[in-house]
């Protein structure tokens, strides 16, 4: 399964390692992380799914793919700006938000519209989203729900 991870650009150290373990958990169980592709939350997501192995495919907002982050195995460039959230969404099976702010906002109201299951962890509280306490609590909602 493909699982979409949403969240802050600039993140906490906490929220951080949060993200990391949620990526190594989803890659652990086999998954590709599918993220926005730069800093903040998307990089540890990716770092943490690197790390254990899995592959990991970053939506970029501009046209240059170099500016992925170094753990992003699957850079695609698209000029779209925050447009691009649309494109996050879309091409995971479920979706797990991690803290962020209006464009992670922006991406769980996607994540409703495209009826994709989301896990939040410390993220906006908002309809359809599952608020969960843990990493592993949240990459098991999106299995039950995909």
């Amino acid at each position: 399964m493909r699982v979409s991870v949403i969240g802050g650009s600039s993140v906490s150290d906490e929220e951080y390692e949060r993200a990391a373990a949620v990526g190594r958990l989803l890659a652990e169980h086999g998954h590709t992380v599918v993220c926005g592709g730069l800093g903040g939350v998307m990089r540890g997501v990716c770092e943490g799914a690197s790390g254990a192995g899995g592959r990991t495919v970053g939506i970029l907002p501009g046209e240059d793919i170099a500016a992925a982050n170094e753990y992003v195995d699957v850079p695609v460039a698209t000029g779209l700006g925050h447009a691009r959230n649309a494109l996050v969404v879309m091409n995971g099976d479920a979706v797990v938000a991690i803290d962020g702010g209006p464009g992670t906002l922006s991406e769980l109201g996607l994540a409703g519209v495209y009826d994709r299951p989301v896990a939040g962890l410390g993220t906006h509280d908002v309809a359809g989203v599952r608020q969960v306490d843990s990493p592993a609590a949240a990459v098991a909602h999106v299995e039950d729900g995909a």
